[in-house]
């Protein structure tokens, strides 16, 4: 199943060569010669690149192939460059709630507003959004810590009220992550 869609806008010549190999470079090639098309057409797709000779401002996924011509090996090394990138930035923007957590930067963001975080803060918040049922001090210990449980520290407590104090004094948001009966959770 051929998952990669490549969609080539106002530029025929490339499409009619990628398409006569797009089974031997596991591509679904399209050509879109239409702006208006072209928002229509992405839509309909997950993991595409627009191959254009111009950047469209508007759009994501794009390369832009104007130093031409090109040998054919290049481009769809290209391609398979582009997807792998592509793929990369998707997997580490994840969205909780109303924010954006950036994994790699290690920052989350609500509108225009920024914050830094630390990798534990991060591996915090992921594993509190994870679970449905509040997440126990010991829990948050073995599986972010990496503490055996019976260990006695007030660790988890202060990173969590600190972790707090950031979302309060950033966003002004005091509700993000809860103290329950049984540990915490993030609403």
């Amino acid at each position: 199943m051929i998952n990669q869609n490549i969609i080539i806008y106002k530029f025929i010549p490339l499409y009619q060569i990628l398409k006569e190999i797009e089974k031997d470079i596991n591509l679904n090639v399209i050509l879109i010669v239409e702006e208006k098309d072209l928002n229509n057409e992405i839509t309909k797709y997950k993991n595409y690149l627009i191959i254009t000779r111009t950047k469209i401002l508007s759009l994501k996924n794009q390369l832009i192939l104007n130093n031409l011509p090109m040998n054919l090996n290049k481009i769809v090394e290209r391609l398979n460059i582009e997807f792998i990138k592509n793929k990369y930035l998707d997997q580490s923007q994840i969205i909780i709630n109303r924010y954006n957590i950036d994994l790699n930067s290690k920052v989350i963001s609500l509108k225009k507003k920024k914050l830094k975080l630390t990798e534990k803060e991060i591996r915090t918040i992921v594993h509190l959004s994870k679970s449905i049922k509040p997440v126990t001090i010991n829990e948050l210990q073995t599986e972010v810590w990496g503490y055996q449980s019976d260990l006695e520290t007030h660790t988890v407590e202060t990173h969590i009220y600190r972790l707090r104090k950031k979302f309060l004094d950033c966003f002004n948001d005091k509700t993000f992550i809860s103290s329950e009966k049984n540990g915490y959770k993030i609403k």
